[in-house]
């Protein structure tokens, strides 16, 4: 499997994937087809935590009031599952590796990662 979790309106998810060869990939767009359940606890299996899949620039942070340091694991699984801009993102997933979010690291990471392909 290799999927990326990605939202088409982000402008910097816009330009990641635009400089990676992404043919054989399968894109999910996760404002129009929410992630479920199951693809969520796949991506923790990999993750190893609900919060590092957790968008703490999330809108809906101030929204909704939340105290980020009070939540737990479950609490990050709930609010990813409710509303897609908790997801941090984008989310590169192959069968063995996981590239989360937009940091310089991760993105050098991600790039050592398509240079091997």
């Amino acid at each position: 499997m290799k999927k990326v979790f990605y939202l088409k309106s982000c402008g910097t998810n816009k330009k990641i994937m635009a400089a990676l060869d992404l043919t054989d990939w399968e894109l999910r767009e996760i404002k129009s087809k929410p992630m479920t359940k199951p693809e969520l606890e796949s991506l923790y299996q990999l993750a190893k935590s609900y919060e590092a899949l957790f968008s703490k620039k999330s809108t809906q942070i101030k929204a909704r009031g939340i105290d980020v340091k009070s939540l737990s694991e479950e609490d990050f699984k709930a609010l990813i599952l409710d509303h897609y801009s908790f997801l941090k993102r984008p989310v590169f997933v192959s069968d063995q590796e996981i590239f989360i979010g937009n940091e310089k690291d991760n993105l050098e990471n991600l790039n050592r990662y398509f240079q091997t392909l």
